[in-house]
């Protein structure tokens, strides 16, 4: 991978993921999605051949290859999707009182009874048991039911039409979150190098225990939280996963929407407590997906998350779909941009620093934050294998830029997700020295200090070691 220096310099710490579709399927739009700031490209495999996928990531690595940045590639799998069948005659009204029987019989809906193709369901709720049918639109309550049917009464709601998503909220149903297309899914993304796994419907420990066995560590799997459940179980799920992502949309339709607010931001806590990167997710900048500006409580929304600590934000339909695939990823950044530099954002992320813990690897990432704030020093430098000093690096939310070295491709783009990390693809160093002269030259050649700034270094000795974190030094950059 060639190397063009300054020009790929980021002027912002949080990171920014942009879905990939019909909007943006060509080299020019991706390359145009980049210059104006993505980081890590999402692909939704609920949408989409293979062929596509495919084709996309090649436009990536040769972006990659053009520009020697190491990107980030995300497979989005689609996870299980329950859904009601389809009506013989069309869209039928519904009202409060209106009752309606759910089976596993594939014939066509009528206005009293409707096809529910998943027995898992049948299985798991009860008299009493709560379904939301097409993102909440529609309430039914179950009032009797069977291994094979429910028999419901709508509680609100208007319209019921053909294959609505359902919702079965406060119960954990027996479904693995890989369905035998996820798996396929998987297979193919797995072999065509993508960086993260973004697991869906996750409910409990033992479905992100799944994934890690299928993946056995080709990438790096991201949980998404979008179950209620899950979040009863969110320590354990954060710490089996290498990254989370708040899954805001269905988290909205389970729970009282004043509820995800405090739960976005308990999520946000957890991870970075565990250092591991999270993504805030779903209608950040919903309306530009056909204006070219967007509301004023979606800036503020954007705003909230940089503000909360995340890693990353997230655009959806803006780039996949959307008229304005550019200017939102702009707008993104700017906002971004913008939080960053209130003195109030550092005044939070100080606030909220989880303590470090006993262990040297720690102590030296703490006091290099402490020295660099100290000093005003350009950037932290981190040298590393498999990334673990760099997470605990951004784990303290530093001011600076976190400048990773590391000479295993994967591990660059990877950390492409983590807050404030420039990651750079550089050949292996025998000794401390070496690297301190290489860290002073990357740091001038990609424009993160100039000449006379001071860096801050970190690395591990014996290198090779993960975790070893036990050397700091200030050092001079002097331009060649």
């Amino acid at each position: 991978m060639k190397r063009k220096g300054s020009s790929i310099r980021r002027f912002r710490l949080t990171k920014i993921v942009a879905t990939l579709g019909p909007a943006s399927n060509s080299p020019e739009m991706i390359r145009a999605l980049f210059e104006a700031g993505v980081d890590v490209f999402r692909f939704n495999f609920s949408h989409g051949s293979h062929a596509d996928h495919g084709e996309r990531l090649r436009f990536v690595r040769q972006l990659e290859e053009e520009e020697g940045r190491p990107i980030a590639v995300m497979a989005d799998l689609q996870g299980p999707k329950l859904r009601i069948g389809r009506f013989a005659d069309g869209p039928i009204k519904v009202g409060p009182g209106h009752r309606i029987r759910l089976d596993l019989s594939t014939e066509p809906g009528t206005e009293t009874r409707v096809g529910l193709p998943h027995p898992e369901i049948f299985a798991a709720i009860n008299a009493g048991t709560d379904l939301l049918v097409d993102d909440g639109r529609v309430r039914l309550r179950v009032e009797s039911c069977s291994a094979e049917h429910a028999d419901t009464v709508v509680v609100s709601g208007t319209k019921l039409s053909d294959r609505k998503g359902v919702n079965v909220p406060g119960v954990v149903l027996p479904l693995s979150p890989l369905t035998p297309k996820d798996r396929e899914d998987l297979a193919f993304a797995l072999d065509e190098g993508v960086d993260w796994v973004a697991l869906s419907f996750v409910q409990r420990p033992e479905d992100v225990a799944e994934a890690r066995r299928l993946i056995a560590g080709r990438a790096a799997l991201l949980s998404k939280l979008e179950k209620p459940s899950a979040i009863e179980h969110l320590e354990r799920i954060v710490e089996l996963s290498d990254g989370i992502m708040v899954a805001r949309g269905d988290l909205g339709v389970e729970m009282p929407a004043e509820d995800v607010p405090p739960i976005q931001k308990r999520i946000i806590r957890e991870a970075r407590i565990e250092g591991k990167p999270v993504i805030v997710a779903t209608q950040m900048l919903e309306s530009m997906v056909g204006a070219p500006a967007p509301t004023r409580a979606e800036a503020s929304d954007v705003a909230t998350a940089v503000y909360d600590g995340a890693d990353a934000v997230m655009l959806s339909a803006e780039t996949a779909a959307g008229e304005y695939p550019v200017e939102a990823v702009s707008m993104m950044d700017r906002i971004a941009r913008r939080v960053e530099h209130d003195p109030l954002y550092r005044t939070i992320m100080d606030a909220q620093h989880p303590n470090p813990e006993a262990t040297a690897a720690d102590a030296i990432t703490a006091a290099a934050h402490q020295v660099a704030d100290t000093i005003q020093a350009a950037a932290i430098v981190t040298y590393t294998t498999s990334g673990s000093t760099t997470l605990r690096a951004a784990r303290e939310r530093p001011a600076v830029p976190i400048l990773c070295l590391t000479s295993s491709i994967f591990t660059a783009r990877r950390l492409q997700l983590a807050f404030g990390v420039h990651a750079v693809n550089t050949s292996d160093v025998s000794n401390f020295s070496e690297m301190v002269q290489k860290a002073t030259r990357i740091a001038h050649d990609d424009g993160i200090a100039e000449d006379g700034q001071r860096l801050v270094i970190t690395a591990g000795v014996p290198f090779g070691t993960p975790g070893n974190t036990n050397i700091l030094r200030i050092a001079w950059v002097e331009a060649p």
